[in-house]
């Protein structure tokens, strides 16, 4: 299994990489045998099938790279640092689940934790700087757009986009983005409560580098009723059709004012 997918461009390349880290479901057999059965089945707070919902970027000029792997393999939106095995909120390699949930019925060791850094994690990291420099060097700058799916508690918007309050991307990108979701109708949030996690926040440090995270409540591309099952949801469902249409009205009118803007 690949480490990641990258779609590239169809035609008309634009300064915009999409990140979707979150949205694997692979477990390599050796990682899935520690295990719980239980944990193994659900694999919950997995971005599901976003790579589904936003598979018509490419087609507006949009590089796309797009994790294979669980992010209960290696979470490719954590920061290196000690203890690798740990929270699941700020750990790279989680302990337990967000729900408290145990993951492990036999724990990795130090050195199988180091080679799950080593080979899930850096390449990765490595092809997303990659792509980030390839487009700086042609066209300036870049728009990282970081995607990814929450379920709740939160009952007051179904969008929520994280600019690291305010450190990570310019206004004009949140504002943006912001304005052609309402525009469709869906209620925003910015950094409430998610203000960008380490993917957005390093990366929007980087030198020509816009960056900005892009929450999706589950409900408005899943079929709400399978999200409090013990197993992943179904993605032919009629709210994912509606949602990527009205999803590619989006983007393609935030890409159209990313290229006004250059």
């Amino acid at each position: 299994m690949k480490l990641f997918e990258l779609y590239e461009p169809e035609d008309n390349t634009i300064p915009v990489v999409a990140n979707l880290p979150h949205c694997g479901m692979y477990v390599p057999d050796a990682i899935a045998a520690q295990f719980t059965p239980e944990h193994l089945a659900s694999l919950p707070n997995t971005d599901w099938h976003l790579g589904t919902l936003y598979n018509f970027l490419p087609a507006l000029g949009v590089t796309v790279l797009q994790a294979t792997h669980s992010r209960y393999v290696v979470d490719l939106n954590r920061r290196i640092s000690e203890p690798l095995l740990g929270s699941f909120f700020s750990s790279v390699i989680a302990e337990r689940t967000g729900m408290n949930k145990p993951i492990y019925q036999v724990a990795p060791d130090l050195q199988e934790l180091q080679q799950r850094v080593q080979q899930f994690y850096l390449p990765y990291h490595e092809k997303l700087e990659e792509l980030l420099d390839l487009n700086i060097q042609r066209f300036g700058k870049v728009y990282l757009l970081d995607l990814h799916s929450f379920f709740g508690p939160f009952q007051g918007h179904v969008i929520d986009l994280g600019d690291g309050r305010g450190q990570s991307c310019s206004e004009f990108l949140v504002a943006c983005v912001e304005h052609h979701f309402r525009a469709e109708g869906y209620t925003t949030a910015r950094n409430s409560p998610f203000s960008g996690g380490y993917i957005t926040k390093r990366y929007g440090q980087k030198a020509g580098v816009e960056s900005l995270q892009i929450e999706v409540r589950y409900h408005v591309y899943l079929g709400e009723g399978q999200l409090d099952k013990a197993e992943p949801p179904e993605a032919k469902v009629f709210q994912m059709k509606t949602a990527q249409v009205t999803f590619q009205t989006i983007f393609r009118a935030v890409i159209r004012d990313i290229i006004n803007q250059s």
